[in-house]
């Protein structure tokens, strides 16, 4: 077998045309039918950019000149934006990044769910200010020049890009992460070095409820107890206006993961709260909890209009989390069933349902793989099933109870349209039609969309 050649290597500079985006947000352009991936490169821009990384099937690069630019082409506001890895496409209209949501989706279900005659509709965006959105920010806190420091990671690094505005950050989150860090360097307390695993601090998480402006401040730190917590947790309280909160959580760990197991309320409540149109839910440290109120509405309304209820129908909501979209069916289902791995998340959801006064919920803590299968032995079955699954998708084995329980509608929210196509194309083969799908964008500024698609049995 003859060796790969590329047809570029490292550090040429070659002259291209952006053909396409990434899921990740990159342009693609091609040397002799080989991608090379560029950020900050949009569909028909002609470029001259360097090669910066090679491999057997494609290569990186790196944007040296413009040659001509799309009309989609915007300045981007954020100063930091090429450095930093939270947003991928500040320099791409909005409406840009509509479509480029939408092709995205309608590719995928071309290419793997083989359904090209799907409709897959326009992208649902943020009706006036597409920034500003986020209600929790999650920071890692390290040391630069002796300074603490904290922000996002920088683009494929663990380098902190140190910052104290977000534009997709509610402003509420960037106020208080700047005091956070003020008074945490001014008692000198230590932030966490990952590469020798010492020192204190590893993160600051800040939650806001957009209807309520509760405030909850989450630190992570590595050792359960250090000389500065209280002088802090006061601090905090002093200078924090509107704040309802502030949670320990000890991670010990030489790990990528953020949250120990380990979490204590040092001052307040236990939880804040926010509302999804007229449901009201109790959100803890760490609780998954939809970043984007605005459009967790409009996707969570979009999942209720495909699962088409006439208030006769049992469901099982599967991937429940605290119980946001269980609670939105249950107004409209006969009852509702919830499954979701994680306990603590069920026993969030039990709570909301009486926060609520929803009696017509049941929740059980477990794989939902598990769980419903066993669920269907003992005879509760589904007239539609909901499935908002994590990014990797469903399990095989929970699509195989699907296609043995033959719910008469499936209504399948995602956050990753590639995972979605690979299911649909299963359920397709197992007696199911997609009617139609609906990317929703959850993220302005970045890659990532959302998309609910709705099936019938055949």
């Amino acid at each position: 077998m003859s060796k790969f050649t590329a047809p570029v290597k490292k550090n040429d500079v070659v002259e291209v045309t952006a053909e396409d985006l990434t899921h990740e947000g990159l342009g693609v352009a091609k040397v002799d039918g080989y991608p090379i991936f560029t950020p900050n490169t949009l569909p028909g821009e002609k470029a001259e950019i360097r090669v910066v990384k090679t491999q057997k099937g494609y290569a990186f690069g790196r944007l040296q000149t413009l040659i001509s630019e799309s009309p989609d082409r915007v300045e981007p506001p954020c100063p930091i934006y090429s450095r930093c890895g939270g947003c991928q496409t500040q320099h791409l209209s909005y409406d840009g990044q509509l479509r480029a949501k939408q092709k995205q989706v309608k590719d995928l279900m071309k290419k793997v769910a083989k359904l090209p005659d799907v409709p897959v509709h326009p992208t649902i965006g943020m009706d006036e200010h597409p920034w500003n959105y986020r209600n929790k920010a999650q920071m890692p806190v390290g040391e630069q020049d002796g300074k603490l420091v904290a922000g996002f990671y920088a683009k494929r690094t663990h380098e902190i890009i140190d910052m104290d505005h977000c534009l997709i950050q509610q402003e509420k989150n960037d106020e208080v992460l700047q005091i956070v860090k003020a008074e945490a360097e001014r008692l000198g307390v230590r932030p966490y070095d990952e590469k020798t695993h010492k020192g204190t601090l590893r993160h600051v998480m800040t939650r806001v409820g957009r209807t309520s402006g509760e405030i909850m401040v989450v630190l992570i730190t590595r050792t359960p107890s250090f000389p500065q917590k209280e002088a802090l947790v006061s601090a905090l309280t002093e200078k924090i206006s509107g704040l309802t909160s502030v949670v320990h959580n000890i991670n010990n760990k030489r790990t990528n993961v953020i949250f120990g197991e380990e979490t204590n309320t040092l001052w307040g409540a236990d939880v804040i709260y926010d509302n999804i149109g007229d449901i009201r839910f109790a959100i803890s440290a760490r609780s998954f909890y939809q970043i984007n109120s605005v459009q967790t509405k409009v996707l969570y309304d979009k999942a209720l209009e495909y699962a088409q209820l006439t208030g006769e129908e049992n469901v099982i909501d599967a991937y429940c989390g605290i119980g946001t979209i269980s609670l939105f069916l249950a107004q409209q289902a006969k009852h509702v069933y919830g499954v979701e791995i994680v306990p603590e998340a069920i026993e969030d959801a039990k709570v909301n349902a009486k926060l609520n006064n929803i009696s017509n919920a049941t929740f059980e803590a477990g794989p939902a793989e598990v769980v419903i299968p066993n669920w269907y032995k003992n005879g509760i079955t589904a007239d539609v099933l909901v499935v908002d699954p994590p990014r990797k998708g469903c399990d095989q084995a929970l699509l195989d109870t699907i296609m043995a329980m033959k719910p008469k509608r499936v209504v399948y929210v995602s956050c990753n349209p590639a995972t979605l196509a690979r299911d649909l194309r299963v359920l397709e083969d197992g007696g199911y039609k997609t009617v139609k799908v609906q990317p929703v964008d959850m993220f302005p500024q970045t890659s990532h969309v959302e998309a609910v698609a709705m099936l019938t049995l055949k």
